[in-house]
């Protein structure tokens, strides 16, 4: 009989009320949720940021004929010749049209007018498409384009007497007014 008391005794330490059964419940969801919550944000946080992705080879090349892209070259084109002649993205690395994107207050010692986000986003999005990254490790960024090796490759039988300056496109490039850096004077456009 003594048996039997001290089996109903250990029954009725496991038995649960409905009410604690639900607390039980929830609790273990909730900690459940957590736990994933926290193994996803240390997922996200160790993750490779979005700028070393989009170099990668295994990724498709973007669309330069996005309408994010085209419109970024009409306000490109629109702001910057509102000042000067509208250098081609492909005449400077991507880094230095970063800079002068980042910081238009510093623009060569002036402000650039109206830059407000949006401007600057689609125009990121055209220069950086168009443009290429510096390959050399430790190379400067080039601020002007006589600094620039793209230029240099861009005009390998150009040698220039005077300070190249974006003005000085002209004497070459007769398309200019249209963006249409292709069209060349007569002196080089059958030239090898």
């Amino acid at each position: 009989m003594l048996k039997v008391l001290n089996m109903f005794k250990i029954a009725k330490l496991f038995r649960f009320k409905r009410s604690n059964l639900l607390y039980l419940v929830i609790s273990l969801a909730i900690l459940l949720w957590c736990v994933s919550v926290g193994w996803g944000f240390t997922q996200a946080l160790a993750a490779k940021p979005s700028h070393i992705l989009a170099q990668s080879r295994s990724l498709p090349p973007l669309n330069p004929n996005r309408p994010t892209v085209e419109a970024g070259k009409e306000l490109y084109v629109s702001t910057c010749g509102g000042c000067h002649i509208p250098v081609p993205a492909e005449v400077l690395p991507t880094e230095t049209w970063q800079e002068l994107l980042e910081n238009p207050q510093k623009h060569y010692g002036t402000s650039v007018p109206n830059m407000i986000r949006l401007t600057q986003v689609l125009i990121w999005d055209y220069l950086k498409t168009n443009s290429r990254p510096i390959l050399q490790r430790d190379a400067p960024v080039p601020y002007y384009i006589e600094q620039s090796q793209y230029f240099t490759i861009l005009h390998p039988r150009v040698e220039f007497t005077e300070p190249i300056t974006s003005e000085s496109c002209v004497l070459c490039h007769t398309g200019i007014k249209d963006f249409n850096y292709r069209t060349l004077t007569a002196e080089w456009e059958d030239s090898p």
